[in-house]
């Protein structure tokens, strides 16, 4: 009996190191992915904030509540770019934002939102970028 268990011993001995490169390997690879997961995660939700900002501005646009527009705009955090266009009665506006720092500050993340323009708050486009007007 006593041979056996100095052999289990030695071989567990020997095993030890192999554990400890696994455990090694394994643990740097664990946090890669959970950090992949967790900036995913942080990109779907700045996405559906950026949506959301998007919808509201453009209903709010569409009906002619510029001052509400604006004011929405400047409650979301990170200043983001938005861009308008118009087609057969529907105002678009597009929200591009990039994640403030990490690795993923250079991933762009858009959110777009589309509604009816009412009479009162036609616009038109009279040249590239963020020039909306109201059309008179």
């Amino acid at each position: 009996m006593g041979a056996m268990f100095a052999a289990l011993r030695a071989l567990w001995a020997d095993r030890r190191g192999a554990v400890t490169a696994e455990f090694a390997v394994a643990i740097p690879a664990m946090l890669i992915v959970l950090g992949l997961a967790i900036g995913a995660v942080q990109l779907s939700a700045q996405r559906v904030a950026l949506t959301a900002l998007a919808g509201d501005v453009a209903r709010l646009e569409a009906r002619g509540d510029d001052r509400l527009a604006a004011a929405r705009i400047s409650e979301h955090a990170g200043s983001p770019l938005l861009s308008r266009s118009t087609a057969g009665g529907i105002l678009c506006v597009a929200a591009t934002s990039s994640p403030r720092a990490g690795l993923l500050a250079g991933i762009r993340v858009t959110g777009r939102g589309c509604a009816a323009i009412t009479a009162e708050g036609a616009f038109a486009r009279d040249g590239p970028g963020d020039t909306d007007r109201p059309v008179t």
